[in-house]
């Protein structure tokens, strides 16, 4: 080594560089050690989060693709399951076609009863008025068989009227002379014998019977002649 390059070297002073953060006399935080440090922390916290920038736009990325198999169609059912459900489609619709038909036939039925019903209540009704009646009707049937009853007198307008009434709702006598017995519309009071007679017949009447549609409201009173029993 040269001398002049020694004594270059002797001359110049070392140099010395005070890393520590906190300044020894004052005590505050360096301002560049804080810059240095803020830039170490930064260089340090970049990797990760870059990461975590990449880990984000991966997941993105991975939202937007379509599940794996998305695009397929489900699998055809097979012959043996296609026959199945055909089966067990035709027999649903037969068990609804037939619980479809037995409503209707119980609405069928119902309506039928309730007006069958509503008829009885009717001829019940006027049946129980009529045999309230009945004393009076008797009363004009016998005037009338007396000669009481002159046509075209009062009394004979007022038989004619009360009648016509009681046959509109439907009201017949019974019991006629010589009519067959029949004791479902007769009541037999005097049986005679008629050895010549070949069935019963009514011989006389003594009470008029009367019926109300099919529902008899009084049967007749009647003399029966028949067979010596």
């Amino acid at each position: 080594m040269s001398d002049k390059n020694k004594d270059h070297d002797d001359n110049q002073e070392p140099v010395i560089r005070d890393k520590r953060r906190v300044d020894p006399e004052t005590g505050d935080i360096r301002a560049a050690d804080s810059a240095a440090t803020e830039e170490s922390a930064a260089a340090e916290g970049q990797p990760a989060a870059d990461e975590a920038a990449d880990a984000s736009d991966e997941s993105a990325d991975a939202g937007e693709q379509p599940a794996a198999g998305a695009d397929k169609a489900p699998d055809e059912l097979s012959e043996e399951d296609q026959r199945l459900l055909e089966e067990a489609s035709r027999d649903l619709v037969a068990e609804m076609r037939d619980q479809m038909l037995r409503a209707q036939a119980e609405l069928v039925n119902f309506r039928t009863r309730v007006e069958r019903d509503r008829v009885a209540n009717r001829e019940s009704v006027i049946a129980d008025v009529v045999r309230s009646m009945l004393p009076a009707l008797d009363d004009l049937d016998r005037a009338d068989k007396h000669g009481d009853i002159i046509e075209g007198s009062p009394l004979a307008l007022v038989a004619q009227k009360i009648n016509s009434s009681f046959e509109r709702f439907g009201l017949r006598k019974i019991g006629e002379k010589g009519e067959a017995f029949d004791p479902a519309f007769h009541e037999a009071v005097v049986h005679l014998n008629d050895p010549d007679a070949t069935e019963n017949t009514i011989a006389d009447v003594i009470e008029p019977g009367y019926i109300l549609g099919e529902r008899v409201v009084r049967a007749a009173k009647v003399a029966v002649s028949g067979p010596t029993e």
